[in-house]
């Protein structure tokens, strides 16, 4: 082929923003749920700031890795193998995602002490995911350039 043909943008073929994208609004979705129930289970039993914000971090690794999981292993790919791939794919994006948005619900004044019926509660966890979201899509698109992150699990799709 005809080098003066080739596009060069410092990626690999295929990392696009729309994938770059579909694979963050995928870490995006376990995230908030292992998050938002992480919330909800630690304000249910009053516990403090420190370990709801630990419970609901480490759910939303569980909950964002068994996505990408569950979607391998449904794939026909071992259990082990999956683990594996799982962990691989999702765990740079979801600790991109969790500390930004972390960061962002520290920032917000009164929003670690509001309550999950307050609005603020819910304004600062959203715009925490939505800066987040913009923070950590590019950062995808970077691994699935370089072959990492979500790009070890469209070989399994």
């Amino acid at each position: 082929m005809d080098h003066a043909m080739h596009h060069h943008t410092g990626a690999a073929p295929g990392a696009t923003w729309s994938m770059a994208i579909r694979a963050t609004l995928h870490c995006l979705l376990g995230c908030a749920v292992g998050e938002i129930l992480g919330m909800v289970i630690g304000t249910a039993l009053l516990w403090g700031n420190v370990p709801t914000m630990a419970l609901a971090i480490g759910l939303a690794f569980v909950f964002g890795y068994s996505f990408t999981l569950f979607a391998v292993v449904r794939a026909g790919v071992s259990l082990k193998a999956a683990v594996k791939i799982a962990l691989a794919a999702d765990t740079v994006s979801i600790a991109v995602m969790e500390l930004v948005d972390n960061v962002i619900i520290a920032l917000t004044p009164g929003a670690m002490d509001a309550h999950l019926s307050e609005g603020l509660f819910w304004y600062a966890l959203l715009g925490g995911f939505a800066v987040a979201f913009l923070v950590t899509t590019p950062v995808n698109k970077w691994m699935i350039g370089r072959g990492k992150g979500h790009a070890v699990v469209h070989a399994h799709h």
